[in-house]
């Protein structure tokens, strides 16, 4: 079976897509659509900066609905700014 290729709307470049939908509804099926494996696995990685800075419980209904908006905009399917994060980038030089 080979793999299933997107031109992803984040890294604007051809590249294999995600296995399934991560979320079962509209979203979902617009990052399954439009969003590699590459940049669903950025994804992964900032979200936790969200999950860590916000304190989210992603069980409750508040922490999906923020997290559903932030995962929105950072694809760039709806208009806004991503929230800040308490994330200070390393300063490797200074060492």
């Amino acid at each position: 079976m080979s793999e299933r290729i997107v031109h992803c709307r984040l890294l604007k470049q051809d590249l294999p897509g995600l296995a399934r939908p991560p979320y079962k509804n509209e979203l979902g099926q617009k990052i399954y659509n439009e969003v590699s494996k590459d940049a669903w696995d950025r994804w992964l990685k900032d979200s936790v900066k969200y999950i860590n800075t916000y304190r989210l419980d992603l069980a409750s209904p508040e922490g999906q609905k923020f997290m559903l908006k932030q995962a929105a905009v950072y694809f760039g399917f709806e208009e806004g700014e991503l929230a800040q994060t308490a994330f200070v980038p390393r300063d490797d030089e200074s060492k």
